[in-house]
């Protein structure tokens, strides 16, 4: 399977767990102890769900999934959302920009 991967399929699941792992560590490790807007059940939700979608949509390209478009589709949305409100609390540029680089990556793969 890997020799049949093609680069913009390898990018995408390298954008896609590097923004999972940047999700998950910042709301764990940057919300969890700034609390107030960081920790409002809307945004705790939506950080977590994108750390979820992007580890989901990196599994189902590395199994060969034909249904990873649906779920990068998915992908894109939500990390776009996830970034415009992480930049809407602030202090959190860099899971920012890992969520747009998912998105973007993630709109590639579902076209």
């Amino acid at each position: 399977m890997h020799q049949h991967q093609s680069p913009e399929l390898k990018a995408c699941i390298a954008e896609c767990l590097a923004c999972y792992q940047e999700c998950l560590s910042t709301s764990m490790q940057h919300c969890l102890e700034m609390g107030g807007e960081h920790t409002e059940p809307k945004h705790f939700r939506l950080i977590s769900a994108c750390a979820e979608i992007c580890r989901t949509a990196a599994h189902f390209m590395l199994i060969g999934s034909d249904h990873h478009k649906h779920v990068c589709r998915e992908c894109a949305e939500v990390c776009t959302e996830c970034a415009a409100d992480c930049e809407r609390i602030g202090d959190m540029q860099s899971c920012v920009d890992a969520c747009r680089r998912c998105a973007e990556s993630c709109r590639k793969m579902a076209a």
